[in-house]
């Protein structure tokens, strides 16, 4: 009986390769038109934590087992990427607290696949389905976003199939469902494609006032380096929107004003003055806003990936709420939880471990 990968994103390519590679027939299923998940329409940055320690302070909620394994193996598994023939863009992150490679997205997607063999669009796994079964769906971002009145930040084929077959076979949860890595981007009515996912990102936060659509301040202060922590904060705000305001301290930095023009250019409600008054929003007193001219920003949190699914043990394979492992199915990628409860880390960096000992567990 085959092994059968659903999903055709990072970890179920990463598991199809390697299978391949153990001498399996993997039969790869995608729901959508095409290969790549949202590891296509990302900046194809794959990273850690410079230390283990560095990991398990950022993401103090997350299995420690699995923080380990992906720790532990990322740099081997970046050189088997490599060697598949996965073209780096840059061997550096371009982030003092991470290391890792940036790969060209397109090429990943095409050099994983060539190994992993046929992905067979426009298929799911049906219910009922017996033998070994690899979860690889993206998790459920698509349905997180649509219910919490968010962008999608993802493909929108992840609408969260690989945790409810999971659930249906008695997987346990692990992390928070509510949990997501994501950015603020500019609301509506600017026009957010995803060739835009990257560039669009408003990634100033600890520069800006955030305020609101009531003018209040909120959020972490100050974010987070990945301000992952301000994009959660604003999606519990009405209509899970702000206002970055900066002024023009900010604005000299050419990737604040990099972006402030991305969001215009791209339909975003952007309003600048030379006074803060002229804004004409209701702002607290701060001291952010000292110098002209001044900028505002709308934007809306944007869900890119969710962090809570099913529990898995670090050889990918799924767990009851006993800890006992259901056998022949494995979860990998954003299908598996609990990994950056608490934080932030790299969720290509998770699936591209996690895909690699699935395809291993299940050829043990």
């Amino acid at each position: 009986m085959p092994l059968v990968i659903a999903g055709a994103g990072m970890a179920g390519l990463v598991a199809g390769a390697r299978a391949r590679e153990l001498g399996l027939e993997p039969l790869v299923l995608e729901k959508g038109s095409r290969p790549g998940g949202s590891m296509l329409l990302s900046s194809g940055v794959v990273w850690r934590h410079r230390s283990f320690e560095d990991f398990r302070a950022e993401c103090p909620g997350g299995d420690p087992a699995l923080q380990r394994l992906i720790h532990d193996r990322l740099d081997d598994a970046l050189d088997w990427l490599e060697r598949l023939g996965a073209p780096v863009v840059a061997r550096e992150t371009g982030n003092p607290l991470t290391v890792g490679r940036r790969f060209e997205t397109s090429g990943l997607t095409e050099a994983l696949g060539r190994t992993a063999g046929e992905v067979h669009l426009r298929r799911t796994v049906q219910r009922g389905h017996e033998g070994p079964l690899v979860l690889a769906t993206g998790g459920f971002p698509a349905a997180l976003a649509e219910r919490l009145g968010l962008i999608l930040r993802a493909n929108p084929w992840s609408t969260g199939d690989g945790l409810w077959l999971a659930r249906g076979r008695g997987a346990a949860i692990a992390g928070d469902l509510d949990e997501f890595y994501g950015r603020n981007l500019p609301a509506p009515p600017a026009r957010v494609g995803e060739e835009g996912f990257v560039p669009l990102a408003q990634l100033y936060g600890r520069q800006a006032l955030v305020v609101n659509l009531d003018g209040v301040a909120f959020g972490p202060d100050p974010p987070s380096w990945s301000e992952t922590d301000l994009a959660q904060a604003t999606a519990r705000q009405s209509w899970g929107r702000a206002w970055y305001v900066v002024d023009g301290r900010a604005l000299a930095h050419p990737d604040v004003a990099g972006q402030v023009a991305a969001a215009e250019e791209a339909g975003g409600e952007v309003r600048r003055a030379d006074t803060v008054g002229g804004l004409a929003l209701e702002l607290p007193p701060s001291d952010k806003l000292v110098e002209p001219p001044f900028a505002a920003v709308l934007v809306q949190a944007a869900v890119t990936q969710t962090m809570g699914g099913i529990r898995v043990d670090d050889h990918a394979r799924v767990l009851r709420e006993d800890s006992s492992v259901i056998d022949d199915l494995y979860a990998a990628g954003a299908d598996a939880g609990g990994i950056s409860t608490g934080g932030y880390s790299s969720g290509l960096a998770a699936a591209l471990v996690l895909g690699l000992a699935a395809a291993e567990a299940a050829a043990a």
